[in-house]
């Protein structure tokens, strides 16, 4: 899914402070993905909305992933996103959890690998990213 990759592998984001990701979904759109944490190999979360993509339809997949090695997949059927959407999406973190705020909607994970900060965001696939904010 690499498809309009934007990476960021020199950020600093403390817990409680917020990552805003900015942009269009495309018209014809299988799936896109963020990903946030120390680097490509561990992930604090992996969201991934999937319109029509890896067998899933209109549902968004949540993961982890240390040392390379995934973990289990937590998945929502209350999908709010739509093609051609330009949506704004806010991902923080704190020692327990990692919520994800966007339109009428929040999603909290759990921060699996007790993470204290971020360093590392990738957005990635059929999502055209306008703008990223630090706050």
């Amino acid at each position: 899914m690499k498809k309009g990759l934007a990476c960021y592998d020199r950020v600093d984001v403390e817990p409680g402070e917020c990552i805003k990701v900015k942009g269009k979904i495309q018209f014809d759109a299988k799936g896109f993905a963020v990903n946030v944490g120390k680097d490509s190999n561990t992930l604090m979360l992996h969201f991934n909305p999937r319109f029509d993509c890896q067998g899933d339809v209109n549902t968004f997949v949540c993961n982890s992933k240390e040392d390379g090695v995934w973990g289990e997949e937590d998945r929502k059927a209350d999908f709010p996103f739509q093609h051609g959407d330009k949506i704004e999406i806010c991902f923080s973190f704190d020692e327990a959890e990692a919520p994800v705020k966007f339109p009428e909607a929040e999603f909290k994970f759990p921060n699996r690998l007790g993470m204290e900060k971020i360093e590392y965001l990738a957005v990635e696939g059929d999502f055209k990213v306008k703008a990223i904010k630090f706050s």
